[in-house]
C-alpha cells in the first residue's frame, strides 16, 4: 500500500533552490567574463580571426 512521504521543510527547500540559483549565476558570470575578454582581445583560450576592413 502506498504511503505518503513526509513534507520537505521550507528551509530545506529554500537551501536547495538557492544552490540551484547560485550554479546558474556562476555559469552566467563565467560566460560574461569570457565575452568581455573576447571583446577586448585579452582572451587566451579562444582564437578569433581578425579581419581587416579597408577604408
Amino acid at each position: 500500500m502506498a504511503v505518503p512521504k513526509k513534507r520537505t521543510s521550507t528551509t530545506k527547500k529554500r537551501i536547495r533552490k538557492n544552490i540551484w540559483k547560485r550554479k546558474g549565476y556562476e555559469v552566467a558570470l563565467k560566460g560574461f567574463s569570457l565575452a568581455i575578454s573576447l571583446s577586448t582581445g585579452n582572451s587566451k583560450s579562444f582564437f578569433v580571426l581578425q579581419t581587416k576592413i579597408n577604408k
